[in-house]
């Protein structure tokens, strides 16, 4: 109330005040009214009445519409978004240079995108060749057509098999090296998705291996075990080769004591048949290694491929490596025509 009678008399002064800046005076001889005092009983009145009509006008005046439903919370988003932005903003510079990856996918969330991710992580290429090789060999060998059949798939799940179990031991040196086409070392693939892979194709391996008998079926998952444990051990170190020799020795076996049924047992391979797919295996091993050979050099690994890409060069060491791998064939498909695959 007093804070109404203040501004009431702050008023009339500056009204009083913009008639002197406007140059008006006023004479004391001049007839002017003399400004009655104020009837306190009419400054109660107009004060009460200013307080009602306050309260009345802030009781009739219409609420504010509601924010319409999630707009506060977009308020947030976006004050949260600003923040956000600021800071990213603030460290362009510095994560500019980054590889922008996408979020791994798991094997349930987009089964089109994952299948193709999984056939990328499978070293197809490998896994293809080595398939139609063996497959091939049992057919020269006067295997039936189902027998061949069983083979070629046997092989091609089997390596696929390695190829993602590979990619799973590597994926923090792919990773780190930003080695392109790896699925699951730049995020794309989820690690626990390509486990599942492998233990379903295992299902599917072991009796698709023993279709051609027992025996043979033994021979091919003993081979596919030295391989997965030549993602693990001496791969580093100059006895690489090893493991890679013995699952491509074991390979002419699985073909020679094949039959079609469970208790199928054919007849043991020739001893020459055995070396030479073993030299098979390392020349493998070596092609396939010099694409790798610098990160494996700044890994400090020192297995045989790369101490000989040191002193010969890659290019070298490729050329030399593809000519003693197809010697090698050369030199099988000649035993194989001339002695046979079995004894």
């Amino acid at each position: 109330m007093a804070q109404q009678r203040w501004r009431r008399r702050r008023s009339a002064g500056e009204g009083d005040a913009s008639l002197e800046d406007a140059g008006t005076t006023v004479d004391p001889g001049d007839d002017v009214d003399p400004v009655p005092d104020p009837d306190p009983d009419l400054d109660s009145d107009l004060d009460s009445d200013l307080e009602s009509g306050l309260e009345s006008g802030l009781e009739s005046e219409p609420a504010p519409d509601p924010a319409p439903a999630g707009f506060e919370e977009q308020v947030d988003e976006d004050a949260d978004g600003d923040a956000v932005g600021d800071e990213e903003d603030a460290d362009t510079d510095d994560d500019e240079d980054a590889p922008q990856r996408p979020a791994p996918r798991g094997f349930l969330g987009s089964r089109q995108w994952t299948f193709l991710l999984l056939l990328q992580a499978a070293h197809a290429k490998q896994a293809v060749l080595t398939a139609l090789a063996v497959g091939g060999v049992a057919a020269l060998a006067d295997r039936p057509a189902r027998e061949t059949g069983i083979v070629l798939l046997t092989v091609l799940v089997g390596q696929t098999i390695l190829g993602w179990h590979n990619d799973i031991v590597d994926r923090a040196r792919d990773d780190a090296h930003g080695t392109p086409g790896k699925p699951v070392a730049d995020g794309r693939l989820d690690a626990g998705a390509v486990w599942y892979a492998i233990v379903v194709a295992a299902l599917i391996l072991v009796p698709l291996s023993i279709t051609t008998g027992i025996t043979a079926g033994g021979i091919y998952l003993i081979s596919l075990c030295i391989g997965l444990l030549g993602n693990v051990v001496l791969r580093t170190g100059f006895f690489s080769w090893v493991t890679w020799a013995a699952s491509y020795a074991m390979l002419p076996a699985y073909v020679s004591y094949g039959g079609w049924g469970g208790q199928a047992v054919g007849e043991p391979p020739e001893t020459a048949i055995t070396i030479l797919a073993a030299l098979l295996g390392i020349g493998v091993h070596f092609m396939r290694a010099v694409w790798g050979l610098v990160a494996d050099h700044e890994d400090g690994w020192t297995y045989l491929p790369l101490k000989l890409g040191l002193k010969l060069g890659a290019t070298r060491l490729l050329a030399l490596s593809t000519f003693y791998t197809f010697v090698i064939v050369a030199l099988l498909a000649y035993f194989g025509y001339r002695d046979g695959l079995t004894r």
